[in-house]
């Protein structure tokens, strides 16, 4: 079965979509069976998978409507991996399943049935806790939060995790922090070793090893339909994330 993993955090801006989508293609290339499920309507995720959502016939929002499956949702991409996309029409998602049986598990269900073909499931929630966030966490196995090593974002840490224990206890008792990933990281900032030392210290081994950089082929790579690590592999950002996958592959071993 896949290990199901949900990238969240409540702050926007952190670079979930960029880490779930590098990371997607870092275990593709690195031989794991892996499926991206993007449950923001925004569809950055899918763009920059290379798959276009103005041209949608079915995505993640009929899956949750239980009027498709993912097997015929999904899409192959050129990037070594599979992606449920989606598009603005997830938005109606949120007020067409408030008077549905079983709303927050819809995803769980519909994954279940694909569970054998993959490695790895990651889910790229959006930046709220809406019931889109809930049947990501309510699906996951764990929690890969990205986080840049900031003031502000250690406020809204705590936040996450009250969220997640909430989860935990009510919905999903599998559900668990797999671990907090540094993301934008600039070493030349006092505040961001600062509070990179706060979040070893406080955190331990629940911190990756692995610190993404701030990179400019990151960035870029959106605007080609590409992860970073297939727009340029040897650029510092792309190297880190196949170091994260890496990291990732063996963590889910001790599990």
């Amino acid at each position: 079965m896949a290990h199901i993993f949900a990238v969240a955090n409540q702050k926007g801006g952190v670079g979930k979509t960029t880490t779930t989508v590098n990371l997607a293609a870092a275990l593709g290339q690195q031989g794991q069976r892996t499926l991206l499920v993007d449950l923001d309507p925004q569809g950055n995720a899918t763009m920059g998978s290379g798959v276009d959502k103005r041209k949608l016939t079915q995505s993640v929002y009929q899956v949750l409507l239980e009027t498709a499956d993912v097997a015929g949702a999904r899409h192959v991409t050129e990037h070594g991996y599979h992606v449920l996309p989606a598009n603005r029409e997830l938005a109606g998602a949120e007020v067409e399943l408030v008077d549905q049986d079983h709303r927050e598990t819809r995803l769980k269900d519909a994954l279940a049935k694909v569970g054998n073909e993959y490695d790895f499931v990651l889910i790229d929630c959006p930046p709220s806790l809406s019931m889109l966030t809930l049947n990501g966490l309510c699906a996951a196995h764990g929690v890969i939060i990205p986080m840049q090593c900031e003031y502000f974002a250690l406020e809204g840490l705590t936040d996450l995790v009250n969220t997640i224990k909430k989860v935990h206890a009510n919905l999903n008792k599998d559900l668990k922090i797999i671990g907090l990933l540094r993301v934008m990281f600039d070493p030349r900032a006092t505040l961001s070793l600062q509070v990179s030392a706060q979040l070893e210290q406080h955190f331990g081994d629940k911190v990756f090893k692995a610190i993404i950089p701030r990179n400019i082929r990151l960035a870029e790579a959106p605007s080609y339909g590409q992860p970073g690590v297939t727009f340029d592999k040897a650029s510092k950002g792309a190297q880190a994330y196949l170091q994260f996958a890496a990291e990732m592959i063996e963590r889910v071993k001790a599990y």
